[in-house]
């Protein structure tokens, strides 16, 4: 992989595990489904944006994404199943307690450049979802918090380093979106205040 990689820090490496299916919709059926329905990003940058917005909205409908990514807007009972069940399967896996999330990303039969291409666009599309919530500025959150959306920013430019053999490079990317996936958990508990819609909030009561 590219210079632009670094380590995976020891607070991320204590939680890494093996990554699964989140949902039953593969990654194909996932594509297929925005390209029938003509989506303006591509798979990976698509699921980014969900798994961005929900981090920082809890409020985050299912209409709300595909306003987001369909060039028209789509009435949510018209929605294609697929879709429907990423958006339910993602936002399911980043409030549960088992760390079910995962990101949607080619499978391994895929060639290394397009999966690292792929984790590119993530990033990217999470990062464009975080900032259409509550945080305006990196800085207002923790800096384990800061740390971590500097390192996305850095992968949204990964590439394959060529100096090096196959095996190596593949597991540098195998590192690298375990490195995002945990990320992006921790986050989700970072924002847990940012989440909040103070009109759901428990009114106190005057006796």
């Amino acid at each position: 992989m590219s210079a632009t990689i670094i380590g995976v820090p020891a607070y991320l490496r204590r939680q890494l595990r093996h990554n699964r299916a989140m949902s039953a919709v593969t990654y194909e059926q996932f594509e297929r489904a925005l390209h029938d329905a003509r989506a303006l990003p591509d798979g990976p940058e698509a699921h980014g944006t969900l798994a961005g917005a929900l981090c920082v909205s809890a409020s985050y409908r299912l209409n709300d994404w595909l306003i987001e990514i369909l060039p028209e807007k789509l009435p949510e009972a018209a929605a294609p199943d697929a879709l429907r069940d990423v958006y339910q399967a993602t936002r399911q896996a980043l409030g549960s307690v088992d760390a079910g999330f995962a990101l949607l990303l080619p499978d391994d039969e895929s060639a290394l450049h397009d999966r690292t291409a792929a984790l590119g666009l993530w990033c990217q599309g999470f990062l464009y979802g975080l900032g259409s919530g509550a945080i305006p500025d990196p800085g207002s959150v923790s800096s384990q918090a800061n740390e971590i959306m500097q390192d996305f920013s850095q992968i949204t430019q990964v590439g394959v380093d060529e100096s090096e053999d196959a095996e190596t490079n593949e597991a540098a990317f195998a590192e690298v979106v375990e490195f995002v996936r945990v990320g992006v958990q921790l986050l989700f508990i970072e924002l847990a205040t940012e989440r909040r819609d103070p009109q759901l909030e428990p009114q106190a009561t005057m006796h």
